[in-house]
């Protein structure tokens, strides 16, 4: 069979929602100095309310705009930009990001010169340089068991030890986060696309799954940085995001290892979830920032009970 052919190396799919302002950053990463390669970017605009779509028109023409009428979600406003991209690799990338070209780059080269991986995933930092957590193992009911009780702080199990790893040589892992995952075309039209059952969250998780499974592998890849300023778009509605999180990690257990497994990690949410709302009067000896902070946590394992209570 023939490989198929591609029109650019790369296609950048941004799906953005209320990010104006870190949009606009994301994009001058970009385009400041732009990839030698050939290349095209595709901004989906899930129903933004600040104008985020007109700053796109004005300001970047070559950009191609996708606006949705309503907030379809991550999944699926991925997957409109992903059935029209021409790239020979896909690159998600959140808006809130910034990725300089030659990072990009290091990425698409990496792919070319590794034809077994079917992803690869950026070293991704915080703000300040820190290190932020980009990929994991995949989740089992005993992994999300010790990642709930921070067992990781004893023995890392739940989670890779990735400031130990050689920040110069590539790692493979299970799951990569989709702030910055880059992806074959021809192993996402072998696969399929997102699966648009996960409004947000766990629908990169199940990817990268269903990538293993067809005998891919994924890298992590230290040798491209990316800074991501985490979780700008979810922040606007924090308690709603919590609980779609833990939906969706849900799903995701019920979909690759049945409804047995989905219930019994069910349970394991309830335990958790109660075990921090006993331990709840303890935040009252903290400072009033952190207080504030636990106690909101509080309320949504609150009605994160409510919510497994009606499943």
């Amino acid at each position: 069979m023939d490989k198929p052919q591609y029109l650019k190396s790369l296609s950048v799919i941004i799906v953005s929602w209320n990010t104006r302002n870190l949009l606009e950053n994301c994009l001058d990463s970009i385009l400041t100095n732009p990839p030698a390669s050939p290349f095209e970017i595709w901004v989906v605009d899930n129903a933004s309310t600040d104008e985020s779509p007109r700053m796109v028109r004005e300001r970047y023409p070559q950009v191609r705009l996708v606006e949705n009428p309503e907030n379809v979600g991550f999944a699926r406003a991925n997957n409109e930009a992903i059935q029209r991209c021409v790239g020979k690799y896909v690159l998600m990338l959140n808006p809130d990001t910034l990725a300089e070209s030659r990072e990009l780059e290091t990425l698409v080269d990496f792919l070319d010169k590794h034809p077994k991986a079917g992803a690869a995933g950026a070293k991704v930092l915080m703000p300040d340089g820190s290190l932020q957590i980009s990929s994991h193992p995949r989740p089992t009911l005993s992994r999300e068991l010790w990642r709930m009780f921070h067992l990781d702080t004893l023995l890392p199990y739940a989670e890779y030890p990735l400031t130990k790893w050689e920040t110069n040589q590539a790692q493979e892992v299970d799951a990569l986060m989709g702030a910055c995952l880059m992806l074959r075309k021809e192993v996402l039209d072998q696969v399929g696309y997102l699966d648009e059952d996960f409004f947000i969250y766990s629908e990169e998780v199940d990817l990268c799954h269903r990538i293993q499974r067809a005998g891919w592998h994924l890298y992590w890849v230290p040798q491209a940085q990316v800074v991501h300023f985490g979780g700008q778009s979810t922040q606007q509605v924090p308690k709603e995001m919590f609980l779609n999180l833990y939906q969706s990690k849900i799903k995701y257990f019920r979909k690759q290892y049945g409804s047995l497994t989905a219930q019994i990690y069910v349970m394991i949410l309830m335990i958790a979830a109660l075990s921090r709302i006993i331990l709840a009067p303890f935040v009252f000896f903290e400072q009033s920032s952190r207080r504030r902070k636990h106690l909101a946590l509080v309320d949504c394992y609150w009605h994160l009970i409510l919510l497994l209570l009606r499943m």
